[in-house]
């Protein structure tokens, strides 16, 4: 069970940031081969969701409220350590992210851009594809929506 902080990007201790930071280019970057740029002046108006095993951080979102990204609330930089998600730690961080978005942004629908591979755990979460597939960063995405009182 995965022990969930969600802090404002203010919040952040330096560990926090690095590690989260680390994460995200362990996986979005060295592990899926795609060179782009991660640290993009977004994260100051994010709020963060980080998951923790024991004090190693596992899992992570970053959440923006209508209008700092998409019209709509929206969940981003969803990343699960790959020798955790055995573990379905991706599951955990998206319901507390979703109940985040509810809890902090007071909004029910949530746009999120998926890596298409992933469309299934995403509708798993009641989330569904909205247009046609595109390329960002190279790698083939679907918008997909989610409205949580469904």
């Amino acid at each position: 069970m995965l022990s969930i902080s969600t802090k404002y990007f203010s919040e952040l201790s330096v560990l926090e940031l690095y590690d989260l930071l680390r994460l995200r280019s362990e996986v979005f970057v060295v592990e899926q081969d795609c060179v782009y740029q991660d640290v993009d002046n977004k994260d100051q108006k994010a709020l963060h969701v980080l998951g923790y095993e024991g004090d190693t951080l596992v899992a992570y979102t970053r959440l923006f409220k209508p209008g700092d990204y998409f019209n709509e609330a929206s969940i981003g930089r969803v990343v699960v350590a790959a020798n955790w998600r055995k573990h379905k730690y991706g599951y955990q961080i998206m319901e507390s992210s979703i109940a985040a978005v509810s809890k902090y942004f007071n909004e029910e629908t949530i746009k999120i851009s998926a890596q298409c591979y992933l469309q299934q755990f995403y509708n798993n979460l009641g989330f569904k594809e909205v247009g046609n597939s595109y390329l960002e960063d190279g790698i083939p995405h679907i918008a997909m929506l989610k409205t949580t009182n469904n």
